[in-house]
């Protein structure tokens, strides 16, 4: 069966049953992607040659992604990344070109083949990157912010690449002449470029380019928002989808005319409209179609895999992705310690862009064209990038279950040496931390406050907060903070396993310490009183119960009664969460727990009848002489 309608239902069905599955198996959606392409192409060989017209259309997901991101960064963050931009973006593609082609040129290619194979692998994946920094929510980590720079690096020096490509070419001895005439001639950085500056001499492209680039810029800053402010007036959503596309779309088309990277001139747009008021209607406007073009095209990676050339020689081709994704690693270790990035951050760099990317399979066609690499090489090229993609997600699941957790456990640097004891110990310093050692500092409580984050504890310091580097759920730190001592155990971590680990350690350690927890949610928070906390809190639980509360004060209520109901609606949540105890059980999976779905569907059902029952009580003089608001959100709450 053939047709737009079969192609579209065979790949979509493909990413709604293996993107979930291997969700759930902890691989990450860019690896069942992948493999729904492989399953759909070369083992069921559902689509055939469609796909690479089809991957065609759904790269303009890295378009959107690129724009999303930039929407994200503020100019003057950018100017913030330019040391890492070009320094270590620049020396990362320069070095690892340079290195496969001298291990080329070693095994007797000609030079020229060496560093454009050189060039086509020192190339990452935006795609896959960028995608599963996010999901691990590792985007704001140093490693990365280092990874997104040489990405983002990458992708500005593919106009370069595309300009070299041409002079790389083996010369015939006849056409020698031809051929340095060609590379010392005019229109040298325009070749292989069409629409507007096709034929024109260097100094003209500079000019188009130039012209291009400070169009997006001014057209960003002075048309976009009268233009967005004007659509929004109409309050058609449909229509500011579609403008929002319109940019993205306009903005690609005018970089590819004068021969850049379109994902780099939207990056730019993006980064003009970061401060726009309209940021975040253009960011959930795009989001939908950057996510299903970005799935279809991992789909299509994995499709296009050639199995019969893969099994063919397997061996080799193992041999050449492993080698160039351990050259590469080797490269951007040597540059993280360079640059200074911590162990941890240093490791993440390192594997996430170990892989060669999708900019390969456009480079090697364009060296294809220009008889740069042989076509029966540039297939087994183009099946070793595929298959460095394909392993990417597997060196992410690496890094977070065997490396990410020896570091932790006190692989980094040395912890601060603890000075003085007190009578409360915090661990974890972050946002929710901060706030309950600031409330005891200011009554006067002496504390000793431990985070494993170096960068967080320099920040404190800086800002007069005493602190102290060090992992907490090391015996030995607890120890010398004088636990043994203190009064109050108070962990503040973000990191759940690792609470509830402390939390016994302090139980069957030091009994007579009192332990207070921050708790995720409701299973969290019973884990930690299983582990021995005589009080756990949940994160979000008053800051929720606040603004409730804020909510009923602005829709008229009178403040003694919310107040009231609020006090109601602790009672009731702290009694339902203590009947619910005994039904809990530790599997998280409550679809299976009857008796507990049965206990909270009563929970829930009587909660309005506590209110109301403890809202009867109250007499009718507490509203006396009280006006209720006559604009809803327009003050702060009492």
């Amino acid at each position: 069966m053939e047709g737009m309608l079969f192609h579209a239902f065979v790949y979509l069905a493909a990413a709604v049953v293996a993107v979930p599955v291997a969700h759930r198996l902890g691989l990450g959606s860019v690896l069942g992607y992948l493999i729904a392409g492989i399953l759909i192409g070369p083992v069921l060989g559902l689509v055939g040659a469609e796909t690479k017209d089809i991957q065609q259309v759904a790269e303009f997901g890295v378009v959107l992604m690129l724009f999303l991101v930039g929407l994200e960064l503020e100019p003057k963050l950018l100017w913030q990344m330019r040391g890492r931009l070009l320094g270590l973006g620049g020396l990362q593609v320069g070095l690892t070109a340079l290195a496969i082609a001298a291990l080329a040129f070693s095994l007797g290619l000609y030079w020229g083949l060496g560093l454009a194979v050189g060039l086509v692998f020192a190339m990452s994946s935006t795609a896959i990157v960028i995608q599963t920094l996010s999901e691990k929510g590792l985007t704001k980590t140093e490693g990365g912010r280092a990874s997104f720079a040489v990405l983002l690096f990458q992708d500005i020096s593919v106009i370069a690449v595309l300009a070299l490509i041409p002079f790389l070419a083996q010369p015939e001895p006849l056409a020698l002449a031809a051929w340095l005439s060609a590379a010392a001639g005019d229109n040298s950085a325009a070749q292989g470029a069409a629409g507007l500056v096709a034929g024109l001499p260097n100094w003209g492209y500079a000019l188009v380019v130039l012209g291009a680039v400070a169009t997006v810029v001014l057209g960003g800053h002075y048309l976009s928002r009268p233009l967005f402010r004007y659509i929004a007036e109409s309050r058609l959503r449909e229509v500011f989808t579609a403008s929002a596309l319109l940019l993205v779309v306009g903005t690609a088309l005018l970089m590819t005319l004068v021969g850049l990277s379109p994902a780099l001139g939207t990056f730019l747009a993006g980064v003009i409209l970061a401060t726009s008021e309209f940021r975040h209607e253009l960011r959930s406007d795009i989001e939908p179609f950057k996510g299903i073009l970005m799935g279809i095209f991992f789909i299509t990676v994995g499709a296009g895999i050639d199995l019969p050339l893969l099994f063919g020689d397997f061996a080799t081709l193992l041999g050449l992705t492993l080698g160039v994704m351990g050259l590469k690693a080797l490269v951007l270790l040597a540059l993280a310690r360079l640059f200074r990035l911590r162990a941890g951050d240093r490791w993440l760099f390192a594997l996430s862009l170990a892989q060669a990317g999708e900019f390969g399979f456009v480079l090697l066609g364009f060296c294809v064209q220009n008889g740069v690499v042989p076509t029966g090489l540039a297939r087994t090229l183009s099946l070793v990038v595929a298959l460095s993609m394909l392993l990417t997600p597997a060196l992410f699941i690496l890094y977070d279950r065997l490396i990410a957790p020896r570091l932790r456990n006190g692989k980094g640097p040395a912890p601060d040496t603890i000075e003085e004891e007190g009578t409360v110990v915090i661990a974890g310093i972050g946002r929710f931390g901060q706030i309950v050692n600031r409330l005891l500092v200011a009554a006067g409580i002496e504390t000793v406050v431990l985070d494993h984050r170096a960068d967080q504890i320099d920040l404190l310091r800086k800002l007069g907060i005493k602190s102290y580097y060090g992992d907490a759920s090391r015996p030995d730190l607890l120890h010398a903070a004088g636990l043994a001592r203190a009064r109050l155990f108070i962990v503040a971590i973000d990191d759940r396993d690792r609470a509830v680990e402390m939390v016994d350690y302090c139980r069957r350690t030091y009994p007579q310490v009192r332990i207070l927890a921050r708790a995720y949610d409701v299973g969290h928070l019973y884990l930690l009183k299983q582990a021995g906390a005589d009080l756990a809190v949940r994160e979000v639980f008053d800051t929720s119960l606040g603004l409730g509360a804020a909510a009923l004060r602005e829709l008229g209520m009178h403040p003694y009664k919310v107040e009231r109901m609020t006090r109601a609606f602790r009672r009731h949540e702290a009694a339902g969460l203590a009947g619910m105890y005994d039904l809990w059980d530790q599997d998280p999976d409550i679809a299976r727990n009857l008796a507990l779905q049965a206990r909270i569907r009563e929970h829930v059902g009587t909660l309005q009848d506590a209110l109301n029952s403890d809202r009867m009580q109250l007499h009718d003089r507490t509203e006396r002489g009280w006006t209720p608001p006559s604009r809803g959100f327009s003050r702060e709450p009492d």
